[in-house]
């Protein structure tokens, strides 16, 4: 299996979400690279987000965080090894 660049992306914005509190979300401002800002889109499509610029993650979109993040907390933790 291999990734596109626009799972890629998605992943990326996932792991920006803060996951500390449900009541902390994310914006991704105009400004922001036209990858994250078309990822951020998709996700609100796929209903991981309340936003199409980001917001708030919904319960499934929580869960993909938090996976994401692990995974990549696990691998940085390899690469230190």
């Amino acid at each position: 299996m291999s990734l596109s660049p626009e799972l890629v992306a998605e992943l990326e914005v996932l792991a920006l979400f803060p996951l500390d509190s449900s009541q902390e979300g994310l914006k991704i401002h105009q400004t922001a690279a036209p990858k994250h800002i078309a990822a951020a889109q998709r996700l609100f499509e796929k209903e991981l987000t309340d936003q199409p610029d980001g917001g708030y993650l919904t319960s499934l979109g929580r869960d993909a965080a938090q996976n994401v993040q692990t995974v990549l907390t696990i691998l940085k933790e390899q690469e230190t090894a």
